[in-house]
């Protein structure tokens, strides 16, 4: 897996406090080859909330593309390594909400006739957490007060995001309120759209298999967000954050929630 570019980035990841807990990175495989910015908002989050932060260089997929196709033997392969690069640590983030999911719900499954990697894929699973749920329920972090001021250049409609509820983390994880809490303390409206769990149309594979079907779900999902006025989208997966941004156009940004809160708070 690559490294991400900016000397910045890898300062962050060199830093170790031997007194704090170890908070590992598992960064994703959309996040790495395609959207690096979202790993280096999330370091620089969990930095500002007084960890260190790691970075296994021998990371790789976790699996999940193989585990959905129905090829487990695969899958299995990928978790084992996982398990075996991450087990050291304290606790282990992500900057997605399916990828989490992944780890935590599907790897117990997937050595259920092996008992030994099975416990060592539950132990994985415990100190396994999504940012916005590591941020609240472990860091007990939030934006600064300072940061929801409104600066006398930015407008209500600049601070208004509406945001999207992934398919695996609001209901494999079920993790609603963790994202907004964090939004909200940084200043930022979150204008509920009609149905925010519904589905982006994004499924992984699914969207390469039916993009018929998954691009009429991406204009519904869309269609909705454009209602609530807001002029961002706000979500916790890369892989939906990738299938809205392909469509949506200039009528509406779509960010992922590292991004958006440092952008916020990475002044203060």
């Amino acid at each position: 897996m690559a490294t991400f570019p900016g000397c910045e980035y890898n300062q962050a990841m060199s830093t170790s406090a031997s007194s704090r807990p170890r908070v590992a990175l598992l960064v994703t495989c959309l996040v790495d080859l395609i959207y690096p910015e979202i790993g280096a908002a999330t370091v620089r989050l969990l930095r500002r909330a007084g960890y260190a932060v790691e970075f296994p260089m021998a990371q790789t997929c976790c699996g999940q593309p193989f585990f959905n196709s129905g090829f487990w033997d695969e899958a299995r392969q990928l978790a084992r390594r996982v398990v075996e690069i991450f087990e050291p640590y304290d606790y282990v983030v992500l900057p997605s909400g399916s990828c989490t999911a992944m780890v935590r719900v599907e790897y117990p499954h997937l050595f259920e006739a092996e008992p030994e990697w099975q416990e060592r894929a539950r132990r994985l699973a415990a100190k396994t957490y999504e940012l916005s749920e590591f941020l609240t329920r472990v860091a007990g972090w939030q934006p600064p007060p300072s940061a929801a001021g409104e600066s006398a250049a930015e407008s209500s409609a600049d601070r208004r995001v509406t945001y999207h509820d992934s398919c695996h983390m609001n209901r494999l994880l079920g993790l609603r309120e963790e994202p907004r809490s964090l939004l909200q303390a940084a200043g930022v409206e979150v204008a509920e759209m009609a149905e925010s769990d519904r589905c982006c149309g994004f499924g992984g594979l699914f969207s390469v298999r039916m993009p018929e079907v998954s691009n009429a779900m991406t204009a519904e999902k869309l269609r909705q967000a454009g209602e609530t006025g807001a002029r961002t989208v706000v979500t916790c997966d890369p892989g939906c954050l990738m299938q809205m941004r392909g469509l949506a156009g200039d009528a509406v940004r779509v960010e992922h929630l590292a991004t958006v809160l440092w952008s916020v708070v990475g002044e203060r």
